[in-house]
């Protein structure tokens, strides 16, 4: 019985948009920019909240909003991970937090993409994320349901006002404008 119960409630899956809650405690968001144009330097960020609402029948249906406590941010280097809290950089303190809210969920060349509005260090500007994973769902334990998603966009750091740099000897700067940045979400279903 408790057999058939389950495999109805999971053929109902993608009927209807499911609503989840961002697990804070296994997700984050983490970048990678280059450091004086040799190589690469990544942070993450912790703390990131928020709500999904999924539609795997109806993309049109399904959204997302996410805040993420910049002050989190960690670059395995205290020194960096206080100048980039300054207001050189994220300015933590007048600006404590970056928000996403998508506007459209759609499919486009096999794809999921989610257009939105990326709001950081007082500027809002539109994005596209392009989910790379999505996975089904799983019940960790009874009556919790979960799944997850990585999301990845590009976007630069000179149009969200962040333009703190300096120029290097050999020519070039010391930061990249282009950051490549990645959501990696842990969602747990909410309550029918």
């Amino acid at each position: 019985m408790t057999k058939n119960f389950l495999s109805l409630a999971f053929s109902a899956v993608g009927v209807f948009a499911q609503s989840y809650d961002i697990d804070s405690a296994h997700s984050g968001a983490s970048f990678t920019v280059k450091h004086m144009m040799v190589t690469n330097v990544s942070g993450r960020f912790s703390n990131v909240q928020g709500k999904v609402s999924f539609d795997e029948k109806n993309m049109a249906k399904s959204s997302i909003e996410a805040t993420v406590d910049v002050a989190t941010i960690n670059t395995n280097e205290p020194k960096r991970d206080g100048h980039l809290k300054s207001p050189d950089f994220f300015d933590v303190a007048k600006y404590p937090t970056m928000t996403f809210k998508s506007s459209k969920v759609y499919k486009a060349d096999g794809k999921i993409l989610v257009d939105g509005m990326l709001s950081l260090h007082g500027v809002s500007k539109p994005v596209t994320l392009t989910l790379e994973e999505l996975s089904p769902e799983v019940m960790p334990a009874p009556g919790k349901i979960v799944r997850g998603a990585v999301a990845k966009t590009k976007i630069s750091r000179k149009e969200f006002g962040l333009v703190w740099n300096k120029t290097i000897e050999t020519g070039g700067v010391v930061v990249g404008d282009e950051i490549a940045i990645t959501l990696e979400i842990e969602a747990t279903r909410k309550p029918a």
